[in-house]
């Protein structure tokens, strides 16, 4: 076997392997303050019953209007479809294990779920240090219980829903996206001094630095968007075939 420069090598070349998918993308200050100006022009997706449970625990035990503690908590949840539809995915492989092509195309689903859940994973990081940092105190009931219970009901819906009607559980996304965007959004304009607070930057390297905490913010806010778009793309191929 010869390399690509004709040397002799025992060894296949991974050159060509498909790149990782590059999640949703980095938006310079101005394309922020667009996005932000276009969410809050953009009603709200209409909440199925689903969500709606999801929405209103989380009002009534961190407050209606959002912050830093209520982001973290949307935060640890938010990851929970992505990981639902990526055991999914694997169960699919397995089943269709002697189908390469379609093995492949299911593979791939799994690797753009996982992608998303690393983003989310990225956020849940931010909030909580920006938590840290403004020496909010949290409890281990409201902290960790009630996020962990609320995660545990939204993961097993969010498989068996895409199990029954995969497009069922990519609507719900969608919806828990919409409103991430807007609570996130919302928060911004409310608080026009975040525009005067700097990005601490503790995880620049890894989700990008930003000129103040509001342009982070809205990029999360994007973020959402961009995963709410996807699901719902996903919702006109639900089963991958």
């Amino acid at each position: 076997m010869t390399d690509r420069m004709g040397n002799g090598t025992g060894t296949a070349l991974l050159d060509d392997r498909p790149a990782a998918p590059a999640g949703p993308p980095r938006l310079d200050r101005d394309a922020l303050l667009r996005a932000q100006h276009e969410t809050l022009a953009t009603p709200r997706m209409a909440y199925g019953l689903l969500a709606r449970m999801m929405f209103k625990p989380v009002d009534l035990l961190y407050g209606k209007e959002g912050s830093y503690t209520k982001f973290a908590m949307l935060e640890t949840i938010a990851r929970v479809p992505y990981q639902a539809w990526e055991r999914m995915g694997y169960w699919a492989v397995h089943r269709h294990a002697g189908r390469s092509a379609l093995a492949r195309r299911v593979f791939e689903r799994i690797v753009e779920a996982r992608a998303d859940q690393d983003n989310e994973q990225w956020h849940l990081l931010i909030m909580q240090d920006l938590v840290q940092r403004a020496g909010r105190r949290q409890s281990l009931l409201l902290h960790k219980v009630a996020p962990w219970l609320i995660a545990f009901f939204y993961y097993h819906v969010s498989w068996m829903l895409f199990l029954v009607r995969p497009d069922w559980s990519y609507r719900l996304n969608a919806e828990f996206e919409d409103h991430a965007e807007h609570e996130y959004m919302e928060f911004v304009a409310a608080h026009p001094e975040l525009d005067h607070l700097p990005d601490p930057g503790t995880y620049g390297a890894e989700y990008g630095r930003h000129r103040s905490v509001a342009d982070l913010l809205r990029q999360i806010g994007h973020d959402e968007r961009t995963h709410k778009l996807d699901s719902l793309e996903r919702m006109r191929e639900p089963r991958v075939r």
